[in-house]
């Protein structure tokens, strides 16, 4: 989830640059007003998508798999095969049916989308039994880098939450010549794990819980046992989404991705590596020393707040705007919480459609 250096200073910080507040997870999906100091230079404003509740989607029609880098990647695809592509990508403990609403709506404006399991997911595999179940920030985001080589698409929307914000803002600030545009759930997620080993004020270490306990034998026993493994990532589910009416079906839907050989091993070295408890592997040290320098973005870009995630720092973005240094807009969403696309379907397609049009 957000990182821990960007959210202890956020902590520090009072109130920020106004933001546009949707109210609830039917709130009418108009185009943000740019805060104060935004770039919204280029394009034309696009045209408001129709409001869906939250849940009208159930399943993707068409789920692939492609070779793609170290993996053999399992995909849900959406749209027109010649439309502009968006890659949406989901966090932990969520898979691809955090999107399941939000494809529809941007495949009806003629978009192609992707929808891809990470590694250690649902139907994506390792190629080799020997390669090591590495989950640090760097060879996640060149999964998606591999996987658009694969499916020939040189520049994407890359649009995502938790771990998936984290790795479409690794993309665009390391290949920027990738990334179309960027909308990004909790900002600058760019984690420096030096920086990670300050500790944080009371209360958010509280937040944390769960990554000091997964730093644990008992943890790492506990995400290996199928119906611990369910209970603890449902608790996650409740907490972080204290206003989500999600029903059995719904979890269950996405446990099932919990079922990957790898889900326990990738969870466990994610979260360990973070805080320095796990190495990571030479082979991306290049990556992570630029990433350490906390790069700046220079794409097109709109930043999301869930208002009720417990992990959404106060200021609305205040914490982070240094690090957009393109065409930007920030907006938080009220009553929302930290599974946005899923909670707020129409209003994270919007803020694709209209950074896509920046």
């Amino acid at each position: 989830m957000i990182d821990r250096r960007t959210f202890g200073k956020a902590m520090a910080l009072g109130a920020g640059a106004a933001a546009v507040s949707l109210t609830g997870p039917q709130a009418a999906p108009v185009a943000a007003a740019p805060r104060s100091g935004a770039s919204t230079s280029g394009g034309t404003s696009a045209s408001a998508l129709p409001d869906i509740a939250p849940g009208t989607h159930t399943t993707f029609d068409r789920m692939r798999h492609v070779t793609a880098g170290l993996l053999n990647v399992g995909y849900a695809e959406v749209g027109p095969a010649h439309g502009s592509v968006v890659i949406c990508l989901h966090g932990w403990p969520y898979d691809i049916h955090s999107f399941v609403d939000v494809a529809p709506l941007l495949a009806s404006r003629g978009y192609r989308v992707i929808v891809p399991y990470l590694r250690g997911h649902g139907s994506t595999r390792f190629r080799s039994a020997t390669t090591f179940r590495n989950a640090q920030q760097s060879a996640v985001a060149l999964d998606i880098v591999a996987l658009m080589d694969a499916l020939g698409i040189h520049r994407a929307v890359l649009a995502g939450f938790d771990w998936g914000s984290r790795t479409a803002d690794i993309i665009a600030a390391l290949w920027p010549e990738r990334v179309k545009a960027l909308v990004s759930v909790s900002g600058y997620l760019i984690t420096n794990v030096e920086a990670q080993q300050e500790p944080l004020p009371a209360r958010a270490e509280h937040t944390w819980w769960y990554q000091y306990y997964f730093s644990t034998e008992r943890g790492r026993r506990a995400m290996e046992d199928r119906d611990k493994r369910r209970e603890l990532c449902r608790l996650v589910w409740e907490t972080v989404s204290p206003t989500w009416d999600f029903d059995d079906a719904t979890f269950a839907r996405t446990a099932t991705a919990f079922e990957n050989p790898d889900y326990a091993d990738i969870v466990i070295h994610n979260y360990r590596w973070r805080l320095g408890l796990a190495d990571g592997e030479r082979r991306y040290d290049r990556y992570e020393k630029r990433l350490a320098g906390r790069p700046v973005i220079t794409v097109p870009t709109i930043t999301l707040d869930p208002e009720r995630d417990p992990f959404t720092a106060p200021g609305n973005g205040a914490s982070y705007r240094d690090r957009f240094t393109g065409a930007y807009e920030h907006r938080t969403l009220t009553g929302i919480g930290h599974n946005l696309p899923q909670e707020a379907p129409t209003a994270f397609a919007q803020a694709v459609v209209d950074v896509d049009h920046f």
